[in-house]
């Protein structure tokens, strides 16, 4: 069994006085007027908003602070009594502000009002929305629709992202790429084709019912610490937590609740993890296929001594096919070769093995530890073959369960916001909208900046993010970027995709969903979907932070109708002010969904997307839940296999960062301050190299494309991480991560196995 001893980067549980202390902080860095502090009290709550951090689900009995340390930083963030207004950008031209932080660039406020890129000052200038619509419609109008790109970030409500869906389509294309993309597009593509569904199959009332949690790649205590509460329920309960990851992260290894006055005044806190195993990256499949291998070991010998079966036969004939096959490849597969590529001894995959033949309803969960892999789609296979060699999908307490990062990433999925056609009722569309949808694919979020690099894509429409920083290749990608005819971005605050812009270049400030959306129609609310598939309302709390800026809704609405004109049977002007309105079309697109949907969205705890998995009704080309035999354990075609001075790098956040927003330049788990520039790395490797703790280097990846991408001024610090694997942080490393180097099938980044060595 791994060590499950806490890091010395941080001999600490997650939460307690830490999280307290990092959250006081941030509301003191951002100015955070007292009255608006206690807003964290209606963070997700009925009668609240829902959380503008992680996706992770909010409970029909919260508690009563229902908000992490994650999700105050992003309150925070929003809630800033700072302002960028039009003087800001009298006084500082684009090209000085290229040179500022990422950091620094949100650090200095809200955005106030409309503005557009001006040349010969070259800075934004303040301009009418009337004036802003009416010129992104013209610049729209004059090119080919299947030229322009519509971006969508996570953060976008079920009544934003269905609008932006139908003005895209109505426009002329499928061009939807989003966030997912570079995330969880994995898991859409790998659970779709095992079990027939592309999201998780757990429910909250499932932690309550289950026996053991695998835990592959995901870093709970950084992206979605609400969970932490529930891990420790379980835990009480004497639910083992087995966890896969490179590196040992505080949050999966011990939990100090801060809403508990005995873990807050006494040493006591909550072991997580029960079993710890620091796989190498990018070993993830050859890890499952040792466990799997020693269940179907364990029951090969039980079936010939005529004892109970390990695996559930039962189960397996009658609701899966492909078990001979993988059972083969299991059988065959030698343990040297396992244990090589994942860097774990077959006694410590016999002792996750023999917990798992214990359990009798076991959930997996899992990050982009498993999906960010040239083999990102299999992995997500492998997890699957796990939970059915014992029927773990489709019962209580049981099932697949990636978690998600932006707050509705999953949510925008469900009412369109896809390039692939096959994914959206374009049929009902048609009928509903009157209409002919377009039907050829669009570009996802690599095939769309492919297309920008070749000077094939035109305009981009950016409905939230970062997209210039969270995209790989980013010294090829960014100048092509900045040769665009057109960028428009809707955002809250200032970013640096709004500087390497267009030739016409928008920036228009919308509400943070923390605020009051008033219309003539009244106050309105918004909706989203949490990671377990559960839709719920959200209402603003507080004031917005200008009288300019305007809701999502009314901001696709005006870009739309000042486009399509007479062409939309849609009123788009109604739209925007009664949202209610929207969800009306969207129950009429997916009643099996959304019946009764401005009724239902305020059910306690929300109302559940119905899921056949969880009944057991495999909606894959078999009919069946399907197990796969993987092509490989591991060997990725771009890492080279005879280099001996070749290392992994996976990109990690830290634990004051949200993807691209970076609340705090310090990493307080990881014991890294004042800098981000950092490596983490393997003392042995270090050794091997002749590296000192501090000593600042240069990472180059190892590629044959002839492109020399390099990262300088990197500082080594020793870290708990498998040899030949190092950590740095992202976006900052993504300069090292060629735009080519991606999963299969799935097209996500390949961001945690990228091949480098340090020059």
């Amino acid at each position: 069994m791994s060590n499950n001893s806490k890091s010395s980067s941080y001999p600490f549980a997650s939460g307690g006085w830490g999280s307290l202390k990092s959250v006081a902080t941030i509301l003191m860095q951002e100015k955070v007027p007292l009255k608006d502090s206690a807003i964290l009290l209606k963070q997700n709550k009925p009668d609240g908003f829902m959380c503008v951090s992680c996706s992770w689900a909010k409970p029909a009995d919260p508690h009563t602070f229902e908000f992490c340390e994650s999700g105050a930083k992003a309150t925070a963030w929003d809630t800033t009594s700072k302002r960028m207004t039009p003087a800001f950008f009298e006084l500082n031209t684009v090209t000085s502000l290229l040179n500022w932080h990422d950091h620094d660039l949100e650090e200095a406020g809200r955005l106030t009002a409309p503005m557009r890129y001006d040349a010969a000052s070259d800075s934004y200038v303040e301009v009418s929305w009337e004036d802003a619509f009416a010129e992104i419609g013209r610049e729209l109008n004059a090119m080919d629709p299947e030229q322009v790109v519509f971006y969508t970030s996570g953060r976008a409500s079920l009544e934003t992202a269905y609008m932006y869906q139908l003005f895209a389509r109505m426009y002329g294309c499928n061009n939807l790429p989003d966030s997912s993309n570079m995330c969880h597009e994995s898991s859409s593509v790998g659970l779709k084709e095992a079990i027939g569904v592309g999201v998780g199959t757990i429910t909250l009332d499932d932690f309550e019912k289950t026996d053991l949690m695998f835990f592959f790649g995901q870093n709970v205590g950084t992206n979605s610490p609400r969970m932490l509460h529930h891990l420790q329920d379980a835990r009480k309960r004497g639910v083992p937590i087995i966890t896969f990851n490179p590196l040992r992260e505080p949050g999966l290894v011990s939990f100090a609740n801060p809403q508990s006055p005995v873990q807050m005044l006494t040493p006591a806190e909550t072991q997580i993890s029960t079993q710890y195993h620091q796989v190498k990256t990018g070993g993830d499949t050859a890890a499952i296929l040792g466990i799997c291998k020693a269940v179907i070991e364990a029951d090969d010998q039980a079936k010939g001594q005529g004892l109970p079966r390990v695996i559930d036969v039962a189960f397996i004939e009658e609701h899966t096919s492909g078990f001979d096959a993988f059972a083969a490849c299991a059988r065959e597969t030698e343990w040297s070769e396992i244990e090589r590529i994942s860097g774990l001894g077959r006694a410590a995959l016999g002792d996750a093995a023999a917990e798992y033949m214990r359990a009798n309803a076991v959930m997996a969960h899992y990050g982009m530890g498993l999906t960010q892999h040239r083999l990102g789609v299999q992995n997500v296979r492998m997890l699957c073959n796990l939970l059915l060699l014992r029927g773990n999908v489709g019962k209580p307490g049981a099932g697949p369960s990636p978690i998600r990062g932006h707050s509705n990433v999953q949510g925008q999925r469900t009412v369109g916001i896809t390039e692939k056609p096959e994914l959206a009722p374009l049929d009902q569309l048609a009928k509903q909208f009157s209409f002919e949808p377009p039907r050829k694919k669009g570009m996802n979020t690599i095939e769309a900046f492919e297309g920008i690099v070749k000077g094939e894509v035109k305009a981009v429409v950016n409905l939230g993010g970062n997209l210039v920083r969270s995209v790989p290749d980013r010294l090829q990608t960014e100048p092509a970027w900045g040769r665009l005819r057109l960028t428009v971005n809707v955002a809250t605050k200032l970013n640096r995709s709004h500087l390497v812009h267009g030739e016409v270049s928008y920036v228009l400030p919308c509400l943070s969903r923390i605020e009051f959306h008033r219309t003539p129609m009244g106050e309105q609310a918004v909706s989203m979907e949490d990671s377990t598939g559960c839709m719920h309302g959200s209402k603003g709390v507080t004031e917005p932070a200008s009288e300019k800026a305007r809701s999502e809704q009314f901001i696709v609405a005006g870009i739309a109708k000042a486009t399509l004109g007479s062409r939309s049977t849609v009123d788009w002007d109604a739209w925007r002010n009664d949202f209610a309105l929207v969800r009306n079309e969207i129950a009429k697109t997916y009643p099996e969904i959304f019946h009764d949907f401005n009724a239902r969205m305020w059910e306690p705890g929300g109302f559940h997307r119905p899921l056949p998995a969880r009944r057991r009704q495999w909606k894959t080309k078999s009919g069946k839940a399907e197990f796969m035999a993987p092509e490989s354990l591991g060997e990725d075609p771009d890492m080279p296999q005879k280099t001996p001075d070749a290392l992994r790098l996976m990109t990690l956040r830290s634990d004051s960062q949200f993807n691209t927003t970076i609340y705090n330049i310090d990493d307080r788990f990881r014991g890294v301050k004042g800098t981000r520039m950092v490596i983490l790395m393997n003392k042995a490797d270090m050794q091997k190299r002749q590296l000192q703790e501090g000593q600042k280097v240069t990472l180059q990846t190892i590629a044959d494309d002839g492109i020399d991408r390099r990262l300088e001024g990197l500082e080594i610090k020793a870290y708990e991480v498998p040899e030949g694997c190092i950590g740095g942080y992202y976006p900052e490393c993504n300069v090292l991560l060629p735009l080519w180097h991606y999963a299969k099938e799935s097209k996500v980044p390949g961001a945690k196995s990228i091949p480098v060595r340090i020059v």
